[in-house]
């Protein structure tokens, strides 16, 4: 085996090992869940990068978007469609937050915590209307809980 074969050999293992971790989380778009009325279940995903997170209208009026300031450096944001699923690729450590565009000040928020939550004091700061900054703070809390 000549080097170069070596080499690609060995990156086309990482990368099928790599993929063969990577894990699917599935969170629910409800009108009423366990927390209450309009959520996302689970709320809290503890995460790995290479994941994937699909967020399912379960219920109809939803939909699920990236929160600005609340997204690690590096990584995409995401606008989903009312009434449409949504999987956000987990490229980049740290949290994400997660919102349902029209149900944002009822609460309905998500965060992805993936590896070292390195931008939480960021995410932290972001100012979220009515319920939602409750519902985030409490999640980001639990974030900062997994961090040590």
């Amino acid at each position: 085996m000549t080097r170069m074969s070596l080499v690609i050999s060995t990156a086309l293992a990482a990368l099928v090992a790599q993929s063969a971790v990577a894990e699917e989380h599935v969170v629910k778009m409800l009108n009423r869940g366990e927390a209450g009325a309009m959520v996302f279940e689970p709320a809290f995903i503890d995460a790995e990068v290479g994941d994937t997170v699909r967020f399912v209208p379960t219920d109809r009026g939803h939909n699920a978007e990236t929160v600005e300031g609340m997204v690690p450096d590096g990584a995409e944001m995401v606008v989903g469609g009312m009434n449409e699923e949504v999987v956000i690729e987990v490229t980049e450590e740290g949290v994400y937050g997660i919102r349902c565009k029209p149900h944002y000040g009822m609460g309905m928020v998500a965060v992805i915590a993936a590896g070292e939550p390195v931008n939480l004091e960021e995410a932290s700061e972001v100012r979220a209307p009515g319920r939602a900054a409750s519902t985030f703070e409490e999640l980001l809390s639990r974030t900062a809980k997994t961090e040590g």
